[in-house]
């Protein structure tokens, strides 16, 4: 039996994107948010006493890594080295070997070199594990190394591969590093892939595990969702893994339907909506209101009410930070449509005495209308306009 936990793409003191100008505690917050996604991570692994944990590569952001950074994680692998917990780590295209920055790890670090290289060791129920893998020397790398993986001809043990590097059937916006196929995978008869680079997390396959652990903080409204790590147990006949959630900051997007478009019912609507999120932690978003009704709001009235919702995430601990405001109108082609029929006909006198005529003249329809004296004509126009508005959206 073994259990560890497959991370990826820490990318410590990684900037972070937002389009909208930021509080400076959120900011701050996010600056931190790296850091305490990651302390989570190493408060789960002393909790679960894993036997150890792999991190897929893209541990830093080269050009932005600072003395700050390679402390904390240094702190942080030292608490697992004190819990008899080992940690086994490849360099990707944001952390090269090439940029030759000397840290001292503790010495349950083992960090992969340049080429293939398989570390042998020993679960803590004495299962025999076989780890499998390479660091980018480059920050450019297209080599495939992906020959050089040695076959797993033992049967014995438990054989996991890691590898920072693209799926060639991902349709992924990122540089595509060592591309493989799963073909290229499942070839080398291995339990269990761990991959890096792709920041969305992904089960490649059930037969072998092949996954993607994801990033493990989202930084901008690309990456949106939970985000965390990949908790793997088992044995040589079957491994199981689970995802575990532990961001700082969720960056997401949600759709809010309203009824009132004016700017205080916009304004208390989407409070509203903001504080039932907060229970749920700070987060950072991308809201789209869609109102179903022919108003409109004035520029003027829209940034009043988006720098109010703003300005009321100032010092809030539990912060959600409106970072894009949509209002999106509903049928709206049929609404201008019908606006255009009302500017153009409302106040044709010739066409609604034509109109009521007709309706007067059919025998089947008649009966049921009053005296047409009686008729009232602005509540008629309103009754055709709500039976037209019905009919356009059928």
């Amino acid at each position: 039996m073994v259990k560890f936990i497959h991370a990826a793409d820490l990318h410590l003191d990684s900037p972070f994107k937002s389009r909208s100008e930021l509080p400076p505690h959120i900011v701050d917050r996010l600056m931190e948010s790296t850091y305490n996604a990651t302390k989570r991570m190493i408060d789960y692994a002393i909790k679960e006493k894993v036997d150890f944990i792999i991190i897929a590569g893209d541990v830093f952001d080269q050009k932005n890594r600072t003395l700050k950074s390679e402390i904390f994680l240094k702190e942080q692998l030292q608490r697992l080295e004190d819990n008899g917990i080992f940690t086994y780590m490849i360099h990707g295209n944001h952390d090269p070997l090439d940029h030759n920055v000397k840290t001292s790890w503790p010495s349950t670090v083992h960090v992969f070199k340049e080429n293939i290289e398989t570390y042998q060791l020993m679960s803590k129920d004495n299962e025999k594990i076989f780890l499998h893998g390479f660091s980018y020397l480059h920050d450019e790398t297209y080599e495939n190394k992906i020959d050089h993986y040695p076959v797993n001809n033992r049967n014995d043990g438990i054989h996991i591969g890691i590898l920072h590097g693209t799926y060639s059937k991902s349709n992924t916006k990122s540089k595509r590093y060592t591309e493989f196929t799963l073909e290229d995978l499942r070839s080398k008869l291995y339990h269990y892939w761990a991959l890096g680079h792709i920041h969305q997390r992904q089960e490649l396959s059930d037969m072998p595990l092949i996954n993607y652990a994801g990033n493990i903080q989202g930084r901008h409204m690309n990456e949106t969702g939970e985000k965390g790590f990949y908790i793997v147990s088992g044995d040589h006949v079957h491994l199981y893994s689970t995802f575990v959630s532990v961001e700082d900051i969720q960056f997401e997007r949600y759709d809010l339907e309203i009824n009132n478009i004016y700017r205080d019912e916009l304004y208390r609507a989407v409070t509203e909506y903001k504080n039932k999120l907060r229970k749920e932690g700070s987060r950072v978003i991308e809201l789209t209101v869609y109102y179903d009704g022919e108003e409109d709001i004035s520029g003027n009235d829209y940034y009043e009410v988006l720098s109010l919702l703003q300005e009321d995430e100032r010092d809030v601990e539990d912060f959600v930070w409106i970072d894009r405001l949509y209002i999106e109108q509903e049928n709206a082609d049929q609404n201008a449509l019908l606006t255009d029929i009302k500017n153009s006909f409302k106040d044709d006198d010739d066409l609604y005495k034509t109109a009521l005529n007709t309706l007067y003249m059919d025998p089947k329809v008649n009966k049921f209308l009053p005296p047409m004296e009686d008729i009232d004509k602005e509540k008629l126009l309103e009754l055709g306009e709500a039976r037209l508005k019905l009919l356009m959206r059928k």
